[in-house]
């Protein structure tokens, strides 16, 4: 009987994180700067169904204050098999805000990956961000 290697979280983030870069540089190059958000997602998300991922566009999480259901507090851009969200941004240059909007829907989805991608640059690599939310404390 052959044992298959259990797969590590940390393995499964980096893998994840690799295949979403290596989906992002795929639309990068292709279309370039300067399109609408919902382009390079639509992009973004037949690249990473190519490799076999399931992808959600556009999911609608409910927030809960004290109890209370506050309803639909936000939209993740793509939710990548339940495990990862991808914020997808087509602006000038990512500001600090934008990094604590995914900081955000991690801690609120508990998804445990979100990486923060700006499509509207000629050089992808300094515009990704990855985040890790290990029980709701992302580093």
């Amino acid at each position: 009987m052959t044992q298959m290697k259990e797969i590590t979280l940390m393995e499964r983030l980096n893998s994840t994180s690799y295949d979403i870069r290596k989906a992002a540089f795929a639309v990068n190059n292709n279309l370039g700067p300067g399109l609408l958000e919902s382009v390079y997602e639509r992009a973004l998300e037949i690249e990473l169904k190519d490799l076999g991922y399931s992808v959600k566009r556009q999911v609608v999480v409910g927030v809960v204050y004290n109890g209370e259901n506050l309803g639909k507090g936000f939209r993740m851009d793509l939710v990548i098999n339940n495990f990862a969200v991808i914020e997808v941004k087509s602006v000038v240059q990512l500001i600090p805000l934008h990094k604590y909007q995914l900081l955000t829907y991690l801690k609120i989805s508990g998804l445990p990956l979100g990486l923060l991608i700006n499509f509207n640059t000629p050089t992808l690599k300094q515009n990704i961000i990855r985040l890790i939310n290990t029980k709701n404390e992302v580093k």
